[in-house]
């Protein structure tokens, strides 16, 4: 299939680019402009109680509102603030009001109860319409607010500064794009040094950023904007800078792949064309399977209950089909149209083999002490899996995805300290009658004396808001630790269990607030860990049984990948949290972890595992097999490995605490992936297990392998058909 498929594109290279060319116009043209989503509850379907309580309150008080911005005021000299001020915030307020901001609903004047105790905060809520929440207006209505805040306030002795969501959706959206330049521009840089210096070659290390990024990530953009809006799909920030190095270094992997061949073709004697078709014909299948696996891990997150996860997850399978495509079709014909000494410029030593002494020594290594090899990359993985046992999630996702200097993340740190640490966003419990009839307020006291016996909870006012009906109350709780703080979810757990029992006979509770939603995202990401890994375990198992037509190699292949997860996860819980000192990691990191360390670490594994079988059919015992797998494969796996490490290291560089723990734990699982899984764990033993691995066919028995290819120069098997 695959040598039809490079037959074909080696015909016809000019008719492909050009049809690459024209979709890729046609797709970008028309499609349709999507909003990512930045409400952490519009990420949790409606049957979690957070969800709601949310609904209940829109209903029974739709007249309340959660503040979606908070203008925070105090003194330029840092003490209390005087009668002067407090005139001087009056009308600060009431200018603001005067303005008549877009989608601005109502600013509270500030009042006692949101003046910090040692009266040197003083906090105005305010209300932006629900309605922009999910648009860009949301952050635009608080740059508004920001600018004409500083403009009313200047010439005072006060500060004014704005937080709350819609000024962290607003400073999230800006320094998510620089960083997004940031990680762009230093993926590309990485990439064609890195690329350029392994083929001494100018153009060799162009080539994969023209075909990923101009061509590849334009093409899966479109197609992505028009899945989202035909199939109803949630969007998220994070997609943008994500997709830059998924498209960049899945890309460049795949390039590698074929590049590498289509050199060591040459090298055998084939002429240009030739050496396209046969080098898409040798690693066309490995290419295809190692997309598939990556495809289906990411295409799995659709059965997640987090929509953050639905929105990331057939994003990226969509940009892995579209990258994998453009692969086994544009790349081989652009390399057609090419002449070779074209794409190895200046490089004049392109067709002598190199030694490869490395490797060569690694490969015989392997094939020698196999056990010892195993046992020693085996226990790396192992003893490094031991320090995930010691992970612990955290949900300040604001926090972790900007900055702490950004104004938003300065508001909020300056509302702990000022106030309440929950008062910047309180918790809320709703009693409603299920009885049809109105509420009796004297049973109010001693349901408000239960929910304030709960530990790490305020006192509860025994006099709630009532609803125009008189059939819902809302309990406003004040929690003692951050809304986003585990301390507060556990809290949460006790709250909602006294709420329900506690409730007077005739009614029920519901609990909302963010704090509600964080604890549903925790029973969510459980519910996933049960469903998404398992599903998403079976395809990629599926995926290698078909391509390597075997049931025993696929399961080792499988336990290696899952040691790499837990070791990944491991390094990083030692680094962030026993060397630095955090009290936690962003609660989806693990799912991060196994979608990207299995899914891509895979391609690896897959792509040295089809190396051992094509040695193997070749005619070699398996420790010979393994030693020429690692002499030939080793450099593209150590290369395409390197490359796309590096590029997800770049996330390090942006500046804030989330994009800095991806980026870590994705490079260095990566280099787990590929410099001891592939390099070292998979070939030792499928070295140990001999012809077993490829049971019941495919090895070098195999009756429907046919005779050993013949070999060209330095031992580089020949297609059919050569003498």
């Amino acid at each position: 299939m695959f040598h039809r498929l490079g037959q074909f594109v080696v015909r016809r290279a000019w008719w492909v680019i050009a049809a690459w060319i024209v979709a890729m116009i046609a797709i970008v043209a028309g499609a349709p402009k999507i909003t990512a989503q930045t409400d952490e509850a519009s990420f949790l379907p409606k049957h979690y109680e957070s969800i709601q309580a949310s609904a209940l309150q829109e209903k029974a008080f739709p007249a309340s509102f959660t503040p979606s911005a908070l203008a925070l005021f105090e003194r330029n000299d840092g003490g209390a603030m005087n009668d002067a001020d407090k005139a001087a915030m009056a009308k600060i307020v009431q200018g603001l009001t005067d303005k008549k901001i877009k989608n601005v609903e109502t600013i509270i004047p500030v009042g006692e109860q949101t003046t910090s105790k040692d009266g040197k905060y003083a906090l105005a809520p305010i209300a932006i319409d629900k309605k922009t929440q999910q648009s860009e207006e949301f952050g635009e209505t608080a740059k508004h607010l920001r600018e004409e805040g500083k403009s009313l306030t200047s010439g005072t002795d006060l500060k004014f500064q704005l937080g709350g969501s819609a000024a962290q959706a607003l400073d999230q959206k800006e320094s998510s794009g620089s960083a997004d330049a940031l990680i762009a521009m230093s993926t590309v840089v990485l990439v064609a040094l890195i690329v350029g210096i392994i083929f001494r070659s100018v153009l060799a290390g162009i080539l994969p950023i023209l075909i990923s990024l101009v061509v590849a990530m334009p093409t899966a953009n479109g197609v992505i904007a028009y899945a989202t809006k035909a199939f109803k799909l949630e969007t998220t920030p994070v997609l943008s800078a994500i997709l830059i190095v998924v498209v960049l270094g899945v890309g460049t992997d795949y390039f590698l792949f074929l590049a590498f061949r289509y050199r060591e073709r040459l090298r055998a004697g084939d002429d240009r064309k030739e050496a396209v078709a046969n080098a898409v014909g040798r690693v066309g299948e490995a290419i295809a399977s190692a997309a598939g696996a990556v495809t289906v891990a990411f295409a799995v997150l659709i059965l997640s209950s987090l929509g953050m996860f639905k929105a990331l997850g057939p994003a990226l399978a969509i940009a892995v089909v579209v990258t994998a495509f453009a692969a086994l079709t544009l790349a081989p014909a652009v390399l057609t149209v090419i002449p070779a000494r074209g794409v190895f410029w200046p490089g004049k030593k392109w067709m002598n083999e190199p030694g490869n002494a490395r490797f060569t020594a690694l490969g015989r290594m392997v094939q020698k002490r196999p056990g010892i090899v195993a046992l020693a990359s085996g226990g790396v993985l192992v003893a490094l899996s031991a320090g995930a046992l010691g992970y612990n999630g955290t949900f300040d996702l604001a926090g972790s995805s900007m900055p702490k200097d950004k104004e938003s993340m300065v508001v909020q740190d300056k509302l702990m300290n000022g106030f309440s640490a929950g008062a910047a966003d309180p918790s809320h419990v709703y009693l409603t009658s299920t009885a049809g009839v109105k509420l009796d307020p004297a049973k109010f006291e001693a349901y408000a004396a239960k929910l304030s016996g709960v530990s790490g909870v305020a006192p509860v006012t025994p006099k709630p808001q009532l609803s125009e009906d008189g059939k819902t109350a809302d309990f406003t709780v004040l929690l003692n630790n951050k809304p986003d703080s585990n301390e507060a979810i556990d809290t949460l757990t006790d709250l909602r269990d006294v709420a329900h029992g506690q409730a007077p006979a005739g009614t029920e509770a519901k609990v909302g607030g963010l704090t509600a939603v964080y604890k549903d995202i925790n029973l969510a990401m459980a519910h996933d860990y049960k469903l998404v890994f398992p599903i998403a375990g079976l395809l990629i198992l599926l995926i290698l049984g078909l391509q390597l037509r075997s049931v025993v190699a696929p399961w080792y292949l499988m336990a290696s990948v899952g040691l790499g997860f837990t070791a990944t996860l491991g390094a990083s819980t030692l680094l962030f949290q026993d060397i630095k000192g955090e009290h936690g990691m962003m609660f989806m990191l693990p799912i991060l972890i196994y979608l990207f360390v299995v899914a891509i670490g895979t391609d690896y594994n897959i792509l040295i595992i089809a190396r051992l079988r094509e040695e193997a059919r070749a005619g070699r015992n398996p420790r010979e097999a393994a030693r020429e797998a690692l002499r030939h494969g080793g450099p593209t796996v150590a290369a395409a490995g390197f490359i796309l490490a590096a590029s997800f290291a770049t996330f390090m560089l942006a500046g804030n605490v989330f994009m800095l723990e991806f980026g870590f734990a994705m490079a260095f699982g990566i280099i787990l992936a590929a410099f001891v899984m592939a390099l070292f764990f998979t070939p030792a033993l499928t070295a140990l297990i001999g012809r077993t691995a490829w049971w019941p066919g495919h090895g070098a028995d195999d009756q429907h392998a046919g005779p050993a290819p013949v070999t060209g120069s330095h031992g580089v098997p020949e297609p059919a058909g050569r003498h």
